[in-house]
């Protein structure tokens, strides 16, 4: 279900950027609302400063990851005059190499159309990358440095799996009782979070779903509620709306197809529960993200 939340929040392509430095250095990242992003250092050192909390020293292979687009500074050391510009979702893939530079950072954007519980959950973290994340930047690196036939999609390939990697530490680190991360570690609610994101136009009661987890619905309705802060129903709604908007995005489907996709018998409730939660009608949704 990691892999559903990052297919449905993106938004356009994700942009990566590997960065060679020589000290004096340092990059500003302004806030970003609605983005998430990385940075790993892949050689050398370096110090993360951010904007609303004390800085920190960051050595070779360590990943900083920032769930919350919060703006913040890469540095050499603390004090050191910023010079650079930042890497930001909406930007090229870019490499850059200086002669000699004596740290290395990749960093890793993402545009999100909608945050996701989980998301919303986490904050700012500093932590030494495992050996399946640390490879498969090895091959990101590769990738930026040496670009051949069909290096967009594998690059946006890769981004999205140091992403898992990022969500699947912080889930086992995680003491959390309450929250997305602790529904999915629920066996019982995991079952009726996965029924949900796969198949969202199932015309779901809470009774479906509580067959779903095994449970009766008295006590899914209530341990669902608990876990999760809001109701069965309230989190079913949301899934099919943001899934419905990634639908208008990146397909073609009439806005009738859309609404039955994601289980709205009537293209008229589909279309007033879009609004209210997107702010516009799913027509005109569709249109202003194709004139970006």
């Amino acid at each position: 279900m990691l892999s559903d939340v990052i297919a449905v929040m993106r938004t356009g392509r994700p942009v990566a950027a590997r960065v060679g430095w020589r000290a004096p250095w340092a990059q500003r990242f302004d806030r970003v609302p609605g983005a998430s992003g990385f940075h790993v250092v892949v050689r050398g050192e370096a110090w993360l400063i951010p904007d609303d909390d004390l800085p920190v020293r960051l050595r070779q292979g360590d990943v900083v990851f920032l769930p919350d687009g919060r703006g913040h500074v890469l540095a050499d050391r603390v004090g050191t005059p910023v010079t650079a510009e930042a890497c930001a979702p909406g930007s090229r893939v870019a490499y850059e190499q200086p002669e000699d530079p004596t740290t290395v950072t990749l960093c890793g954007a993402y545009e999100l159309a909608d945050v996701h519980p989980l998301l919303r959950g986490l904050s700012a973290t500093v932590h030494r990358g495992g050996p399946e994340l640390l490879r498969t930047v090895d091959l990101l690196v590769g990738e930026l440095e040496s670009p051949g036939p069909g290096s967009s999609a594998l690059v946006a390939g890769l981004l999205d799996a140091v992403v898992v990697h990022l969500l699947r530490a912080w889930f086992e680190a995680s003491g959390d009782r309450r929250g997305w991360l602790a529904a999915l570690r629920d066996r019982s609610l995991a079952p009726a979070l996965h029924a949900i994101h796969r198949m969202p136009g199932v015309p779901w009661t809470v009774a479906a779903l509580a067959a779903e987890a095994g449970m009766s619905r008295a006590a899914f309705a209530e341990r669902f509620t608990h876990v999760m802060r809001q109701t069965p129903m309230a989190y079913l709604s949301w899934w099919r709306l943001v899934t419905a908007a990634k639908l208008l995005r990146d397909t073609d489907l009439t806005l009738s197809a859309v609404a039955r996709e994601v289980g709205y018998a009537s293209q008229f409730s589909f279309a007033a529960a879009f609004k209210r939660e997107h702010g516009l009608p799913p027509g005109r949704f569709r249109r202003a993200v194709s004139e970006r």
